[in-house]
């Protein structure tokens, strides 16, 4: 077999070049979120390639689980760097990044520039409900995932309550989470590990033409905030929704509800990981730039812990304290994304259609399985056929 080993390589030019072709192939068409994305390396780089074996994928899947960030990304950056050493993992984590940055960045210059146009406020009419069965369905598929027993659901639960009573994610709901999980699954109350089944050795309208001027203060606030969000996406990139909610739309007012539902939806529809809804708003608030600082903000975090942290976590992955933290904060980002659903329900579902559109889309689904980019069409599609006829006053442009 072609494998590296764990931590005894050279980065070859050679590897160099294929880390980055693979995983520019991958960013430009990776589509179907943290699982698919995962399943299709194990797939491409085990199967296929040889380039490390299903022992070690199996371990980069469990340690990039563990910490906070965007699954995909994260195990990604760790393939690459058992493939290609250090160096190797940062051109390969940003050659994962690079074709979904480009593709959201430019239609976040779409969006400013057309965004006030009425084609677009119908056109995110039919979309906006849809994102909400979008996220109700990749929870679902997370839930299966990683949650085992009566205390996650407990957890998931209290965290839902919290998050659609405060009306806004809680970051410490994490780390008491966390806390609950270590004290329960790594004590007398369970005298065992978790099992092996687990999610730890599985996988998961703009207001004006202009974006605002990009000083170096309002681009030196979205890279803050945005490392905060990187250093907080715990369990899966979808518990960046609630707490960016919170951040973008009621404490700075750099979007409204709506244009965060729009948000939202590029960074679900387009191909990688969901928190590349960060280029989007980047964009939204301080154009070309502020994409940039908002992309280099969410990320950073993901290549510093796979660089520093994952190792440790490596060596220490099997310890049931480790694994109890988890699996509460875990079961938090569940109850957490939840919530979120619920909040921005409320916003994308004014309407009969709204909620027909909504109820057919988790339909589609769940039945039938149907892609993400295909859902978005056909509801874009509904959105503008029947907005123009209905008039309602649910609307984007105020």
């Amino acid at each position: 077999m072609d494998n590296p080993g764990r931590f005894h390589f050279r980065a070859s030019a050679s590897r160099l070049r294929e880390v980055t072709a693979y995983f520019l192939r991958l960013g430009a068409l990776g589509f179907g979120g943290p699982v698919a994305l995962v399943g299709l390396m194990e797939k491409e780089l085990v199967q296929e390639r040889r380039w490390l074996s299903k022992e070690e994928m199996r371990d980069v899947i469990a340690v990039a689980q563990s910490l906070p960030g965007p699954l995909a990304i994260q195990v990604g950056i760790f393939v690459s760097y058992l493939r290609a050493g250090f160096w190797g993992a940062w051109v390969g984590g940003w050659a994962f990044i690079l074709p979904n940055f480009l593709i959201v960045a430019a239609l976040g210059a779409l969006y400013v520039r057309f965004g006030g146009l009425s084609w677009m406020a119908a056109l995110f009419y039919g979309v906006s409900p849809a994102v909400i069965a979008l996220i109700l369905h990749s929870c679902w598929r997370l839930a299966k995932l990683g949650m085992d027993d009566w205390l996650q659901w407990a957890i998931a639960a209290a965290c839902f309550v919290v998050t659609i009573a405060l009306q806004a994610e809680v970051a410490i709901l994490f780390i008491a989470a966390g806390l609950v999980g270590l004290g329960y699954y790594g004590t007398l109350f369970r005298k065992a590990p978790p099992a092996a089944g687990t999610a730890l050795a599985l996988l998961p309208l703009a207001k004006a033409a202009m974006p605002p001027v990009a000083t170096p203060s309002l681009l030196g606030k979205l890279f803050a905030f945005f490392l905060k969000a990187g250093s907080l996406t715990f369990g899966s990139g979808l518990v960046i929704v609630p707490f960016l909610e919170k951040g973008l739309v009621q404490e700075t007012g750099w979007l409204d509800p709506h244009q965060f539902l729009v948000a939202v939806a590029i960074g679900m529809v387009s191909p990688g990981p969901v928190v590349i809804t960060a280029t989007f708003v980047g964009y939204v608030v301080a154009g070309f730039w502020g994409a940039v600082v908002a992309t280099l903000g969410i990320f950073l975090p993901s290549f510093l812990l796979i660089l520093f942290v994952a190792p440790i976590l490596m060596r220490h992955r099997g310890n049931r304290y480790v694994q109890g933290f988890v699996k509460g904060a875990y079961a938090a980002a569940i109850g957490t994304i939840l919530g979120a659903a619920v909040l921005l329900g409320r916003i994308a579902i004014g309407d009969w259609l709204t909620a027909a559109v909504g109820v057919a889309s988790l339909v589609a689904l769940f039945r039938w399985r149907i892609s993400n980019p295909l859902l978005i069409a056909a509801t874009a599609v509904v959105g503008l056929v029947a907005f123009p006829l209905l008039q309602p006053a649910w609307v984007f442009v105020k």
